[in-house]
């Protein structure tokens, strides 16, 4: 199959979920219209609808991919949760950026993709259940990170980064609480500078 997704000469184009949310991928989000979309894909309007529903079925496609890049492919532990975090954070950093319009998005009230995005809380509150928190607390951080790293990036959009997001991101997991716990990371070994990936240099 080529890049078009045509299946030979004289053949209409075949859709799947994945080319759609290549499509939709390829010139950002910010004013993405399914006729836009379309024209991208190389089909009609109507074959487009076909496959979803409408707008918020594109993004909800195109979150699947996004979380899918985000999530490093290990599980955090005692020792790592922090790390896994700041891994987490700028994943987001890099892959929403390269999207225009995605993190705004994502920052607005809207339905979020339900698989998607639960697979994303799921992952995060274990990171801070494994660093101490209770159920409870472990859930108020991840509103309290999603958001703050989400509503971050929706500002930044294409901007120079002021302040820069290791200063940002740094500050925001020192300022959350662990259960029965007082005491904030060490100013002293600050941990979110720009780490590598899993089974990847820094």
């Amino acid at each position: 199959m080529n890049s078009t997704g045509r299946n030979g000469p004289g053949r209409p184009p075949r859709l799947s979920r994945e080319l759609i949310a290549e499509a939709a991928l390829r010139g950002g989000v910010a004013t993405l219209t399914m006729r836009e979309l379309a024209a991208r894909l190389g089909v009609s309007h109507a074959a487009l609808y076909r496959w979803v529903p409408d707008r918020d079925g594109v993004l909800d496609l195109v979150s699947e991919v996004m979380v899918g890049r985000v999530l490093p492919e290990d599980d955090p532990g005692a020792g790592t949760w922090l790390d896994w975090l700041a891994r987490l954070a700028w994943a987001m950093h890099d892959e929403f950026l390269a999207v225009p319009g995605y993190a705004a998005h994502v920052a607005r009230p809207h339905r979020h993709h339900p698989a998607s995005f639960e697979r994303l809380r799921q992952k995060a509150v274990a990171a801070f259940r494994a660093g101490g928190a209770d159920a409870e607390q472990a859930e108020l951080n991840w509103n309290l990170f999603g958001l703050g790293v989400v509503r971050w990036l929706a500002a930044a959009g294409d901007a120079p980064e002021e302040p820069p997001f290791g200063l940002y991101l740094d500050t925001l997991l020192r300022g959350l609480p662990r259960h029965g716990d007082e005491r904030r990371p060490s100013r002293h070994t600050p941990h979110t500078a720009r780490p590598g990936r899993a089974g990847t240099d820094a």
